[in-house]
């Protein structure tokens, strides 16, 4: 088992993408579900405010970094994560290895008509790729009996959720034992991304750690979120000095 870190109470996993990816694959062997989790500052400031969520963040199978404000906190606190893991990244890597092991994917969430285009652009991509059902992430309380029922029906291996964090991790966490797939990850707005209907931040910001400002650019409406980040910081800050 890989070493975790602490980082304000939430438990990353200290893996490489390599090492990720390794375990996922590890995962496809059983029978699962295991649950992936991918939150970057934002998340971890909501944990560390919420203890329910920060337990069932700690409840993961798998929990890592996705966001260099984490990599960056770990190292703060004396005990470095190896790097940044994304969930798109690992989402990614998962449909790159199809070339060797054909796995079968769920894809859940985003606005109507944005899984199945992200569907349609990742099966260009990944021609190997086994997309076996989506289902839009509009959805009332009532509804969800039948979502299960869809992805369990489909007999995939993987589900991606994205739903948006933290609504996309409680889901998982209440619904887990109901479904049939080997591994679970929430994958944020990764499913728009794949779609087309929303961009990475270039790649000289992500080596930078600069992306929450392209988010920022791009969604202004995003301010007030946005200032958990400073307060991230701070926080990790005043823990370091209290050592």
């Amino acid at each position: 088992m890989p070493e975790k870190i602490d980082i304000h109470g939430v438990m990353m996993d200290n893996v490489t993408m390599d090492e990720a990816l390794k375990r996922v694959l590890e995962m496809l062997k059983h029978q699962g579900p295991y649950k992936i989790y991918t939150p970057n500052s934002e998340i971890v400031m909501q944990a560390y405010r919420n203890p329910d969520l920060k337990a069932l963040l700690n409840k993961a199978d798998l929990l890592i970094a996705d966001g260099a404000g984490v990599v960056l906190a770990s190292g703060i606190l004396g005990c470095r994560l190896k790097e940044k893991v994304s969930g798109i990244d690992l989402t990614r890597r998962l449909f790159i290895n199809t070339d060797r092991r054909i796995t079968s994917f769920f894809i859940f969430g985003g606005k109507p008509g944005v899984a199945e285009q992200a569907s349609i652009n990742l099966l260009s991509d990944f021609p190997r790729a086994n997309i076996l059902g989506f289902r839009n992430g509009y959805f009332k309380e009532e509804e969800v009996p039948d979502i299960i029922r869809q992805i369990n029906t489909s007999g995939a291996e993987i589900l991606l959720v994205g739903l948006g964090a933290p609504k996309q991790e409680k889901w998982i966490h209440e619904h887990a034992h109901e479904l049939n797939c080997k591994v679970i990850i929430g994958v944020g707005g990764s499913i728009d991304v794949f779609a087309g209907t929303a961009s990475l931040a270039p790649e000289f910001m992500r080596k930078a750690g600069l992306e929450w400002l392209y988010r920022l650019i791009k969604e202004p409406s995003r301010y007030k979120r946005m200032m958990d980040l400073p307060r991230f910081i701070l926080l990790t800050l005043k823990t370091r000095f209290k050592k």
